[in-house]
């Protein structure tokens, strides 16, 4: 009888969580059917990236100082560093770089581990290419402009719908270079700071 009882419990239990989750879907359902669709005049209308979208890598010659850095951090060593060493000045100085798109994996840990501030990700992702020896990107193909679709003067950049302020379904209403929706690192390190001071002093008070 016990385990009769447990198994209609265990069965009770499924059945309630898979009307939650149909519920959940449903919900996400009935939500985009009261959207109005949202058509994008590609490539003469481009969405905004996220924030932290990590596309083509751009490079900042004059920055450089060839510490092959970004090689020694690249899961799979990727970046070419070609440079001589100059005796007179006791410096490294470059001659080229490269990196190849078609074998990187767009982890960003050189642009996270460089001590120069060289190498940024930009927003650029259309790499697509007949041929793949031309995703091996020289300096100069990684210094191009722009790296922002903000910054393209010919294409007019859209917000997508989850950076859009709250009651806003278009992006195309939406002035691209306005605030987003949600609050800023340091906007959240401000509000969260008086409460961490007020914690301190009290527990400074506490231990006098």
């Amino acid at each position: 009888m016990v385990k009769f009882l447990e198994k209609v419990g265990g069965y009770a239990r499924d059945v309630l969580e898979s009307a939650k989750y149909i519920g959940q879907g449903m919900g996400v359902v009935f939500d985009h059917m009261r959207r109005k669709p949202v058509t994008v005049q590609y490539p003469y209308e481009k969405l905004i990236p996220s924030e932290r979208f990590r596309g083509r890598i751009h490079f900042e010659r004059p920055k450089c100082i060839s510490c092959e850095v970004c090689v020694r951090v690249c899961p799979i060593n990727l970046p070419v560093v070609d440079y001589e060493f100059n005796k007179e000045t006791k410096k490294k100085e470059l001659n080229s770089y490269s990196i190849d798109f078609g074998v990187c994996i767009f982890c960003g840990n050189c642009v996270e581990y460089c001590p120069t501030s060289c190498l940024s990700m930009t927003e650029e992702y259309e790499l697509s290419v007949y041929d793949r020896h031309e995703l091996n990107y020289d300096d100069v193909a990684l210094g191009r402009l722009p790296t922002r679709v903000t910054d393209d003067p010919v294409v007019r950049p859209i917000r997508e719908l989850a950076y859009l302020p709250k009651g806003v379904m278009d992006g195309h209403l939406e002035d691209p270079g306005s605030r987003r929706a949600g609050e800023l690192p340091e906007e959240i390190v401000a509000r969260l700071r008086p409460a961490d001071q007020s914690s301190g002093t009290d527990a400074k008070k506490e231990g006098e």
